[in-house]
């Protein structure tokens, strides 16, 4: 079976889609099952950073970029490559791809909290996304949280929903070992801006936090956030690779996770693996991959768990423990062979 897969965004920049990416491809190729083909979009614009009528015209133009490569040029490639399957590993479809297609999508947070996105935006989201889902022959889900939302928010019926949890590792091979995090190391947040991740709402919280105690820990920002640390006590890392990463987690107290919404959690699950607590606000995607490692609370409740683990050794280390063995519980191996699943379901042979 040979499978070919769109490798364009992991193009952009770092991010949780291209670790998925990267880290699916090596387990594929590690298993031998089916063979990867993969292609990707050569042609497109940096994107606008400060907003303004150039950072929409570059944003138009990639538009119009990604459309003819999706309807254009992946067709060729596929044809090209003699593919059984395509795979989108973000939410897409094209009729011109005579092939079954198969579509990741990672999480549904546009339609679950609508308040968080720019109208635009949603609306071309919200276009594409209910094409993948309507078209595409087999639908991959990170979690049975976005699984979910698929049935019950974009009416994917379960005979072509294939839940592939995603796996941790792209640290441990540089990540010191360690128990209960650094006790006199930073809280670490990582992760980007976006209104969903709740970067304003953390910074809030541990501007509560750090008027609340004696000696407060050092907040970091790391990754694409660095940029919008403010405040006292506030520090921003612009990390962008996995070596980088895993010094800072090493170093770190506790890993911070605010996000409001997760399809999954690979940030919270990377920090388990390599025995970093985990501070999280509860939701399903988050709740479903933590289970019970990770001190869990509500929006509102942030400040007062930044406090309970910042300062509470024992909190931490048990923390370290449980986060370990429930990290143990996933692999990339195990990803890859749930979607050689979801290729088989779609040519027809599950």
């Amino acid at each position: 079976m040979r499978i070919l897969i769109d490798t364009s965004y992991t193009a952009r920049g770092p991010s949780g889609s291209a670790v998925y990416i990267e880290q699916l491809i090596a387990a594929l190729g590690r298993r031998g099952a089916v063979e990867v083909v993969q292609a990707r979009q050569r042609h497109r614009l940096k994107p606008g950073r400060y907003g303004g009528a150039l950072s929409r015209a570059r944003s138009v133009a990639n538009a119009t970029l990604d459309g003819a490569w999706l309807h254009f040029g992946l067709p060729r490639a596929a044809q090209r490559a003699g593919a059984d399957v395509v795979h989108h590993p973000l939410p897409a479809h094209t009729r011109r791809i005579r092939l079954p297609q198969v579509s990741t999508v990672q999480d549904l947070a546009f339609l679950v909290k609508p308040e968080l996105y720019g109208r635009a935006w949603a609306t071309l989201a919200r276009r594409t996304y209910r094409r993948a889902a309507r078209r595409s022959t087999v639908i991959v889900s990170p979690s049975e949280a976005t699984a979910r939302e698929l049935r019950d928010l974009l009416g994917v019926s379960p005979a072509r929903l294939v839940v592939a949890p995603l796996g941790p590792g792209q640290l441990e091979a540089t990540s010191a070992e360690r128990q209960g995090g650094c006790a006199r190391g930073p809280l670490l947040f990582v992760g980007d801006a976006e209104p969903r991740k709740n970067l304003d709402g953390l910074l809030a919280a541990y501007a509560a936090y750090r008027a609340a105690v004696e000696d407060p820990a050092p907040l970091v920002l790391a990754g694409a956030s660095a940029g919008h640390a403010r405040g006292d006590g506030v520090e921003g890392r612009d990390v962008r690779d996995a070596a980088g990463l895993a010094r800072l987690m090493v170093e770190a107290r506790a890993l911070v996770h605010p996000s409001l919404h997760e399809g999954f959690g690979l940030t919270p699950l990377e920090a388990m693996a390599v025995g970093l607590p985990v501070l999280a606000v509860r939701n399903a995607g988050t709740e479903e991959v933590c289970d019970g490692a990770a001190l869990l609370v509500e929006p509102n409740g942030l400040a007062g768990g930044l406090r309970r683990i910042a300062s509470d050794d024992e909190l931490r280390a048990d923390l370290a423990r449980r986060g370990r063995q429930r990290a143990g519980d996933f692999s990339w191996d195990a990803t890859a062979q749930a979607h050689e699943r979801a290729y088989s379901v779609a040519l027809g042979s599950p």
